[in-house]
C-alpha cells in the first residue's frame, strides 16, 4: 500500500506535469513568448500545490480515477498562481520575493505580470471546458463552481475586503473569519468540491467537502497569520512581519500567537469531522493534519 508521502509526491508530480503541458511553447504563439515565460516563471516556482491535491485526493477518496481530474487541478493551480502575481504588485502587497525569488512584476515588469495573472485567470476555464475525461454535466458544474469561487462572491471579493480593512481600526474576528472565508477558502474548498464533481458524488457529499474547504482554509490562513511573525523571509519565502508593516488586523494581533495557535487547532479538529463522510480518509487525515503543522 502506498504511504502518505509517496501519495502526495505522485499527486505533485502528476500537477507539475500537467502544468508544463498546459502551459508549453508553441510555434503558433512565438509572439507571445514572454507572456508564456512569464506564466510558467510563476507556476514553476514551487509552492506546496495544496489545491491540486485537494482535487485529486477527494476524488480518490470517493473510488474515481485521479488523473481524470487532471484539468481541474491544474486550473486551481492556475486560478491561485494569477492571485499571487497580481497581490505582489506594487498596488496591491508590493512584495519583491515570492517562494525565494523575484515576484512576477520584479522579473517581467509591472505591465507583464498583470497580463500574466489576466491570462492565468482564464486559461483553466478553456482546458475545463477541452478535457476529454469529463462529461458536458460535469465541466458545466465545474466550471460554474470555480467562477464562483474566484470573483466578487470568491477571491476577488475577500481580497477587497482584505484591502479595506487596512484602513480600519475595529476589524473583529466575525470580520476576519469572513475575509478568509472568501480570499484563502472559497479555492480550497472548490478544490474539494471539483474532486467530489469528478467523482461522481451525490449532493451530500458535496457539501461535506465544502465544509471542510472552508474549516481547512481557515485553519490554513490563521496558521499564515501566525508564521508571519514566528518564521523567517528564509523559510518563507517571502518576507516577514508584512502583516504589520501593511497595518492588517489578524489572528495574532487579535489574540496573540498561543490562542491564534488554539483556534487554528479547534478548527482543524472541525475540519476532520469533516472527514467521517469520507470514511475519515486517511490521506485526507494526514494531509489535514500535516497542514496544522507545517513551518512555511
Amino acid at each position: 500500500m502506498i504511504g502518505f508521502k509517496e501519495k502526495l509526491c505522485e499527486y505533485i508530480s502528476f500537477t507539475e506535469e500537467n502544468l508544463k503541458k498546459y502551459n508549453a511553447h508553441s510555434e503558433t504563439m512565438s509572439a507571445q513568448k514572454d507572456l508564456i515565460d512569464a506564466m510558467n516563471y510563476s507556476l514553476e516556482a514551487g509552492g506546496k500545490r495544496i489545491r491540486p491535491v485537494l482535487v485529486y485526493s477527494f476524488c480518490n477518496a470517493l473510488g474515481g480515477d485521479y488523473r481524470k481530474a487532471a484539468a481541474p487541478a491544474a486550473a486551481i493551480e492556475m486560478i491561485h498562481t494569477f492571485s499571487l502575481i497580481h497581490d505582489d504588485l506594487p498596488a496591491m502587497d508590493n512584495d519583491d520575493y515570492r517562494r525565494g525569488k523575484p515576484s512576477c512584476h520584479k522579473a517581467f515588469g509591472e505591465a507583464m505580470a498583470i497580463l500574466a495573472g489576466d491570462a492565468l485567470s482564464v486559461q483553466p476555464f478553456e482546458i475545463i471546458a477541452n478535457d476529454e475525461s469529463l462529461t458536458a454535466e460535469q465541466k458545466i458544474k465545474i466550471i460554474s463552481c470555480l467562477a464562483k469561487a474566484v470573483g466578487r462572491e470568491g477571491m476577488i471579493g475577500g481580497q477587497v475586503i482584505d484591502m479595506e480593512n487596512e484602513e480600519r481600526s475595529d476589524v473583529d474576528e466575525a470580520n476576519l473569519r469572513n475575509m478568509y472565508r472568501h480570499k484563502t477558502g472559497q479555492l480550497i474548498a472548490v478544490s474539494c468540491i471539483m474532486g467530489c464533481i469528478c467523482a461522481g458524488a451525490d449532493e451530500a457529499k458535496i457539501q461535506a467537502a465544502a465544509d471542510y474547504g472552508f474549516k481547512l482554509g481557515l485553519a490554513f490562513q490563521i496558521i499564515d497569520d501566525i508564521l508571519d511573525v514566528t518564521s523567517t523571509t528564509e523559510e518563507l519565502g517571502k518576507p516577514v512581519g508584512s502583516d504589520a508593516e501593511e497595518n492588517k488586523t489578524t489572528f495574532v494581533t487579535l489574540y496573540g500567537v498561543e490562542k491564534a495557535q488554539e483556534i487554528a487547532n479547534g478548527i482543524t479538529e472541525e475540519a476532520l469531522g469533516c472527514l467521517e463522510v469520507f470514511g475519515k480518509d486517511a490521506f485526507l487525515t494526514e494531509l489535514t493534519e500535516m497542514l496544522l503543522k507545517r513551518k512555511n
